[in-house]
């Protein structure tokens, strides 16, 4: 696993050289969710298409 500071430096590499701060901010932030819902998912598991599809039944119409 990277370090943070490696990962913004991977991310600073990849965004073009006129971004913004506030493209910077955004990437940074949706890195971080990703991070959080992966170590989630790790802890608490996930459910796989047909459970999903199950519960979104109630609230879906067909």
């Amino acid at each position: 696993m990277r370090t943070a500071k490696e990962e913004v430096k991977a991310l600073l590499d990849k965004l073009p050289d006129n971004c913004s701060l506030e493209d910077v901010q955004y990437h940074l932030y949706v890195v971080e969710k990703i991070h959080r819902g992966i170590e989630r998912a790790e802890k608490e598991g996930t459910l796989s298409q047909d459970e999903v599809e199950k519960k979104l039944s109630k609230w879906l119409s067909k």
